[in-house]
């Protein structure tokens, strides 16, 4: 039985269909295999209220459910500058106030990069990067949202990329926040046993796609070098619940079947 369960919960991202207007790019959807879909509201997806309102009319005609994907293209919560932090985060309560509109099964988030700032006064940005972090738990709360922090990848400087950072956080914080375990982004620095094994628990949603390990190449799941005959049977095994998020530019349906035929 957990296994058709699991089946049930592949969802799919807007990402492989991002290069269209939504509006365009809304037969793609409709057409990806999944009744679970994942938006982005971000570039030409960003969303407004007439999208948001079709996408209600599409969710009740065809029985989708959504989940939600706040902007990353420009953010930095943990930007040094105030002005430019608020607008930032301000941008992205935006995108939780969407989700609630849309009952979005999750909002996914990214952390906070470090910048140049961090030479002459170290640790700003870790500290600011759990301030908005507590901000938006609260505000999406206020809105009935869970908010959910995805692990970023390599080499960019997310301050949350580790199996560590995730571990600090939560000891300094004190906060309760799921992660969106993204497969790909933990492959990248040779993680993923330890995301799973010691932060199993914390796991809401996780993102699949494939990659060689050199970079976020965003491949159809079996096209890299992930073992997924291993790695799926340790989600399985952590009692996992959430959606299975595919992020493949290409090879959507056949994203599907793979994992399908492995779980």
């Amino acid at each position: 039985m957990e296994d058709v369960d699991l089946k049930m919960r592949i969802a799919v991202s807007t990402l492989f269909c991002l290069h269209k207007p939504l509006e365009e790019a809304l037969t793609d959807i409709l057409l990806s295999g999944s009744r679970l879909i994942e938006l982005t509201d971000d570039g030409s997806h960003a969303l407004n209220r007439p999208r948001v309102e079709r996408l209600l009319e599409l969710r009740s005609s065809y029985g989708l459910e959504y989940s939600l994907h706040a902007p990353f293209s420009s953010m930095n919560i943990a930007a040094p500058d105030e002005y430019l932090r608020e607008a930032m985060l301000r941008r992205l309560e935006t995108s939780i106030k969407w989700a609630s509109a849309l009952e979005a099964e999750a909002l996914v988030f990214h952390p906070g990069s470090a910048t140049a700032i961090e030479y002459f006064t170290p640790g700003v940005g870790w500290n600011l990067n759990i301030n908005s972090v507590r901000r938006i738990i609260k505000f999406a709360g206020e809105y009935g949202v869970e908010a959910m922090m995805e692990n970023c990848p390599e080499p960019y400087p997310f301050l949350m990329k580790s199996v560590e950072s995730f571990n600090r956080f939560y000891e300094e914080s004190g906060l309760d926040l799921k992660i969106v375990l993204d497969i790909a982004h933990a492959h990248l620095r040779g993680e993923i046993d330890g995301f799973i094994k010691l932060l199993g628990g914390r796991i809401g949603h996780i993102h699949v796609s494939d990659n060689n390990g050199q970079m976020d190449e965003h491949l159809e799941v079996g096209r890299g070098s992930i073992d997924w005959e291993r790695v799926l049977p340790m989600i399985r095994d952590t009692n996992f619940k959430g959606w299975i998020v595919i992020e493949s530019f290409k090879g959507v349906e056949r994203s599907i079947r793979v994992l399908e035929g492995l779980f």
